[in-house]
């Protein structure tokens, strides 16, 4: 049922209960009206009329008759258009219009009240009268006839303007409420033909002045590009699904061939020699090793791609600094690695993204930062400004060539003799990236080996529109920067 109709049909029905209702209270009201001003009249002819009434009883009660006839036909005159009775010790005079003698009557009534003689009703009004022979009543009385037409004249106006009201109301509701619901019905149309998943086309919603139906097409328009969203994210997961399962593929088919020469070898030379079986051996954990490795940093990459806006929050560097040195020197003992963190360093990030990308610049500067001498060695220095915080990780190695600084960040680069995944410094440009941040590789400090400074804003910001560092990160280009491609947050000089 239309709203406009469902509006329509409970005004016909609240209406016509309201007119009821009103109906009655006018009613009573009309009737309390119609008996105050009949018992004011009542009132006054008993003042009228009360002291006749008392010269009547005693010229009756002085055996008087023909000064009772005077005084009652007196009696009779000043009560004009009431019915009089008057009730002495011996004797009852009464005259004008007043219920039957047989009717019985309230033993007295200071205040008017009704009595009924059959169908008809009587307002009556009695007055104590005292006389040196006795006492009596004196009783006035006015019929109610003509409040009754009166009241039945009102009730049969309520009952007609009742049923009147029942039709009008309800057409009046209906018209007013199809012209209030028109806009509603015009969004109605507009979005009828919209299909998210087999158009593009999306709603476009002039304001209409009526708040409510504004706010609906708000939204509509928020869940549908809530749906488009969410829809992008989707195909961005699949694609990401995809991307792992052809990337793993790839980089795991070398290791997997070499494990599997290796296991033909030990199958078929039962009685090798122990060297070569033991660097068989070695050369099957090395693989190992690297599988595992490889599998678990695809994971993070894909984690990346797939973080929402949910999990950022409020991130202390200089704790996740911290821990993450702490753990290098657990894997590496014999490593020095220094800390310089400055307390209190917050930034608006998602917290295992960070310490990824610290773990990865350790991990980077204690495999490629070995001294002359093979000593491995990190320096990493956590400080900021206002507006942003800046990491820094300095080795001690070889450092890397200008040329080779634009590529170190592409998946699966590997350095020369690394035995690593080749997806650590990815990781870094990725978390960097997420981050709304910049990664730079110079010449470390005096010239001497590598420095990796990480540039992070403090402020919150959202996360890229387009992240697909899993997908086509071995095809960006370098020379991109945060302020052309938010998916990749370089300068031109760095990854």
């Amino acid at each position: 049922m239309k709203l406009s109709t469902r509006i329509g049909l409970a005004i016909g029905v609240t209406v016509p209960l309201l007119v009821l209702a009103s109906g009655w209270l006018l009613l009573q009201l009309v009737n309390h009206d119609l008996h105050s001003a009949e018992d004011d009249h009542l009132r006054t002819r008993a003042a009228a009329v009360a002291q006749d009434a008392r010269a009547l009883l005693r010229a009756s009660a002085n055996n008087r008759p023909k000064a009772a006839d005077n005084r009652e036909r007196l009696l009779y005159s000043a009560a004009l258009d009431v019915g009089v009775r008057v009730i002495g010790p011996d004797a009852t005079f009464s005259g004008g219009p007043q219920p039957d003698d047989s009717v019985p009557l309230p033993a007295e009534a200071a205040n008017p009240v009704t009595v009924r003689d059959g169908a008809t009703s009587w307002r009556a009004l009695s007055r104590p009268i005292s006389t040196a022979r006795g006492s009596g009543t004196l009783w006035v009385f006015a019929p109610n006839a003509a409040d009754q037409a009166q009241l039945r004249l009102v009730r049969r106006r309520v009952a007609v303007t009742t049923l009147l009201a029942v039709p009008l109301s309800g057409l009046l509701a209906w018209g007013i409420a199809t012209g209030a619901t028109g806009p509603l019905r015009r969004l109605r149309r507009r979005t009828a033909g919209l299909d998210p998943r087999t158009s593009a086309t999306r709603l476009h919603h002039e304001p209409t002045g009526v708040t409510e139906v504004d706010d609906l097409a708000a939204t509509l328009q928020k869940a549908l590009a809530r749906y488009d969203e969410q829809a992008a994210r989707t195909a961005e997961a699949l694609d990401t699904a995809r991307s792992f399962s052809s990337a793993a593929a790839h980089e795991l088919r070398t290791p997997l061939m070499s494990m599997g020469t290796n296991l033909d070898i030990l199958a078929a030379h039962p009685d090798l020699p122990e060297p070569d079986r033991t660097e068989v051996l070695t050369d099957l954990r090395h693989e190992h090793a690297r599988l595992l490795g490889l599998l678990v940093m695809l994971r993070e990459l894909g984690r990346g791609d797939l973080v929402e806006a949910e999990a950022l929050g409020g991130v202390d560097l200089a704790e996740v600094a911290d821990a993450a040195v702490a753990e290098a020197r657990r894997r590496e003992p014999d490593a020095r690695i220094t800390l310089d963190a400055a307390p209190g360093l917050t930034v608006h990030g998602w917290e295992p993204g960070l310490r990824l990308l610290l773990d990865n610049l350790l991990a980077n500067a204690l495999a490629h930062g070995r001294d002359g001498a093979g000593k491995a060695g990190a320096e990493v220095g956590v400080r900021g400004t206002e507006a942003e915080v800046v990491i820094t990780v300095d080795d001690r190695g070889p450092g890397v060539p200008p040329e080779e600084r634009a590529r170190i960040f592409e998946r699966f680069r590997r350095g020369p003799g690394s035995s690593g995944s080749g997806l650590g410094l990815t990781l870094v440009a990725q978390q960097t990236a997420l981050h709304q941040g910049r990664v730079t590789v110079t010449d470390g400090p005096g010239g001497t080996g590598a420095r990796f400074e990480v540039r992070l804003p403090r402020g919150g910001g959202e996360l890229p529109a387009h992240r697909d560092w899993l997908i086509d990160t071995a095809g960006r280009t370098a020379g991109a920067t945060a302020g052309t491609n938010r998916s990749q947050s370089f300068p031109k000089d760095g990854p």
